[in-house]
């Protein structure tokens, strides 16, 4: 296991479910009946873009879950960056079970590969200088397998759940205010990390004043961010939120910010385009 791999139970439940879902009650009635049971065959994923592959222990489990018959090598580990055509692994076994699980082998293999190429090109994008972190826009049930995704990319993980750290949102601040609501998480949660959402410069100086670990600037252009972090002077970790894409991910990591956060990672990321073909 990698630290691009989810934890073994989440692969070994996504995939169940995954398989339910997809081969049915009666199995899977095409390969069935026109396939004889004694065939055998090779095959082999390749990519049909460039981009970074994630994915495999989901791929890898599919087949293992199917049939122990079938073997999977991998020729390019999860993280590495991959040109059009590339061949990533080979499938070997009873041609019935490798064609059961192919595509849900491929719908691990594409979603996965598709975040973690995107968290790639917004690494590239910010130059090394802040952070690429998620968020919790992930679909349900697929939280570790897609954040597993976003590491494989060159990105980071925020908090995993609601119960990791303490993150004051506006919604809350609309019904307690900055001060009052870092002191009373400070004292329910002590060593937890406390994190203040504003969309203020006077937020953000409220939030420093009252001891926040870290300031969420949400939907502030990159001048105001800019400003917010001369004000904090690196006394609070600043993070930068809301709408950053591409093409303005560069300008943001140009104003001494510590992370950025794009929920576009997990939640419309597209696939990334990789086959199975017979060799």
């Amino acid at each position: 296991m990698t630290t691009f791999d989810p934890p073994r139970a989440v692969t070994r439940r996504v995939v169940a479910e995954a398989l339910a879902e997809d081969v049915g009650i009666l199995g899977d009635i095409t390969s069935l009946a026109c396939v004889d049971e004694d065939v055998r065959a090779d095959a082999v994923f390749v990519a049909r873009a460039d981009g970074v592959l994630a994915g495999t222990a989901l791929a890898t489990e599919t087949f293992r879950q199917l049939d122990d018959e079938v073997t999977v090598a991998w020729l390019v580990p999860d993280g590495d960056s991959v040109a059009t055509g590339a061949q990533l692994g080979r499938v070997s076994g009873p041609l019935r079970s490798i064609l059961t699980g192919e595509r849900t082998a491929l719908n691990f293999l594409c979603h996965c590969s598709g975040i973690a190429s995107m968290t790639h090109r917004y690494v590239m994008g910010a130059h090394g200088r802040v952070r690429v972190l998620d968020t919790r826009k992930t679909l349900p049930g697929l939280r570790a397998v897609q954040r597993a995704a976003v590491r494989a990319g060159g990105g980071f993980n925020h908090r995993d759940s609601l119960s990791d750290a303490v993150l004051i949102k506006d919604n809350h601040l609309a019904a307690t205010g900055v001060a009052k609501s870092i002191e009373r998480a400070r004292t329910s949660w002590p060593g937890r990390m406390i994190e203040v959402e504003c969309d203020t410069l006077e937020q953000v100086i409220e939030a420093r004043d009252a001891a926040a670990d870290r300031v969420l600037l949400d939907n502030m252009t990159p001048e105001q961010v800019r400003e917010a972090v001369g004000v904090l002077e690196g006394s609070v970790e600043v993070e930068v939120s809301g709408g950053i894409t591409l093409e303005t991910v560069g300008a943001y990591a140009e104003t001494g910010a510590d992370f950025v956060s794009v929920g576009a990672l997990t939640h419309s990321v597209p696939v990334f385009d990789i086959g199975l073909d017979m060799s």
